[in-house]
């Protein structure tokens, strides 16, 4: 679980899970580049890293639902860094809706910054990581592994997810590059609030957690920033193509 001369991006770090892997892997001892689209938010983040560390990340902002934006925050990285070592999809957002009521609007803006900005961004990687004998790690999340009504498009996005993750893992193998995802459970982060869920909802739908989760809560962004960095390390160097749960047993619970 050494990074020392590791440079790694961070997409959608500047809170959840993004801002709690950025802090670890800054600890141990990552070169960082982060992405956000806060500034501020994406500021304290790296102050925070900043603090643990003796390197200061590279920020690139920009909103990476964007060819242009993602183009700029690659270049941006290799620009500063000359090379990359571990590439961290993460930005994500989540849309509710059914069947019968999640517009088209709302489908390609899930899709587009889930599954389709992942795309772009480790087609741009690749290359580097050739180079590096890198390893990617992409955050998913439980609705990859079970379904769930009520949020089709993302229930969607984050199957996608999984199924890049073990493509690219076998494409890339035979070229010394790892790929992996994690796949949370509810986690408490922005992530619902910015779904549309006020402060009551969401309160409530925390509480309900403590029954859907086989350990009795829900996760915290530390918990998934250690698996990401256990499987972006030498630790899980036979280790690729795997959807892995960290989600207090969710995904082997059924309704009784």
């Amino acid at each position: 679980m050494n990074f020392a001369g590791k440079v790694v991006l961070i997409t959608g770090a500047s809170s959840g899970i993004g801002a709690a892997a950025a802090v670890k892997f800054a600890k141990l001892g990552a070169t960082l580049a982060l992405n956000g689209r806060n500034v501020e938010n994406l500021k304290e983040v790296a102050e925070q890293c900043a603090a643990v560390s003796k390197c200061t990340p590279h920020l690139a902002v920009g909103d990476i639902s964007k060819e242009g934006d993602t183009k700029k925050v690659w270049e941006q990285t290799i620009g500063a860094h000359k090379k990359l070592d571990v590439l961290v999809n993460n930005a994500g957002i989540i849309e509710t809706g059914t069947i019968e009521n999640t517009s088209l609007e709302q489908y390609d803006r899930v899709m587009n910054i889930n599954l389709r900005a992942m795309y772009h961004l480790t087609m741009l990687a690749v290359p580097e990581l050739i180079k590096s004998k890198g390893n990617i790690v992409n955050v998913s999340s439980v609705n990859g592994i079970r379904s769930f009504p009520g949020v089709l498009a993302y229930n969607i996005s984050k199957m996608g997810v999984d199924q890049f993750t073990r493509c690219v893992a076998l494409e890339l193998a035979a070229k010394g590059v790892r790929a992996n995802c994690v796949n949370p459970g509810v986690t408490i982060t922005n992530l619902h609030k910015r779904g549309g869920m006020n402060a009551e909802a969401y309160a409530k739908f925390l509480e309900h957690s403590k029954t859907t989760h086989a350990m009795g809560r829900p996760g915290q962004a530390d918990e998934v920033a250690d698996a990401i960095t256990f499987l972006a390390s030498d630790l899980a160097s036979f280790t690729t193509g795997v959807s892995l749960a960290v989600d207090g047993g969710r995904h082997a619970m059924c309704p009784r």
